[in-house]
């Protein structure tokens, strides 16, 4: 299940969680974030390729593709045998920006993202079938967990894809994992 908890920035254990879909909607839709919940158009399996993922979710992203104008479209993977994983896990943990947004779809399993808007860092536990679009400019980080497991699409303005420019702030840091977020739900 989703799930959004508001913390006041330098206060990681003073957190409200919320787990309603529409609440959690409507509290990100405050800070310019779309939160919505995809279906396929189509089965496919586990195994499936990028191919078959992109043309289950066709109309989706194509809508998307009007709305935002979005260029580029992929599908990333990654699971806890992948060879880099702690690398890139460390790589999203360290609070950032982009000048485009961040849109991801989780086909399967999960992560975490945290926005840190002002005075508030929103932890927002994503799962399949959701949709979150970080705007441009949104400070943030991202954990997969020390055993990730998830496949998502990923939506692009340009064809630079993902490029994130490092604040150097260490709040990350002060915040609970994916796994510690997890364990207190």
């Amino acid at each position: 299940m989703s799930a959004l908890t508001i913390f006041p920035a330098g206060q990681p254990d003073q957190g409200r969680t919320y787990r309603e879909f529409a609440d959690i909607a409507d509290r990100l839709r405050d800070l310019g974030v779309q939160f919505e919940r995809w279906q396929a158009e189509q089965a496919f399996g586990a195994d499936a390729d990028s191919d078959t993922v992109l043309s289950a979710y066709q109309a989706s992203i194509n809508q998307l593709k009007r709305q935002y104008g979005f260029q580029s479209v992929d599908v990333i993977s990654l699971n806890a045998e992948h060879p880099n994983k702690e690398a890139l896990r460390q790589k999203f943990l360290s609070e950032h920006t982009h000048s485009d947004f961040e849109v991801r779809f989780f086909v399967e399993g999960k992560g975490l993202f945290y926005l840190h808007v002002e005075d508030q860092v929103h932890a927002v536990l994503c799962e399949q079938g959701d949709l979150i679009s970080v705007p441009a400019n949104t400070r943030h980080w991202f954990d997969m967990g020390e055993h990730p497991h998830f496949k998502c699409i990923r939506l692009f303005t340009t064809e630079d894809g993902w490029v994130a420019e490092f604040t150097g702030d260490k709040i990350a840091e002060r915040f609970p994992t994916l796994d510690q977020y997890l364990a207190t739900l």
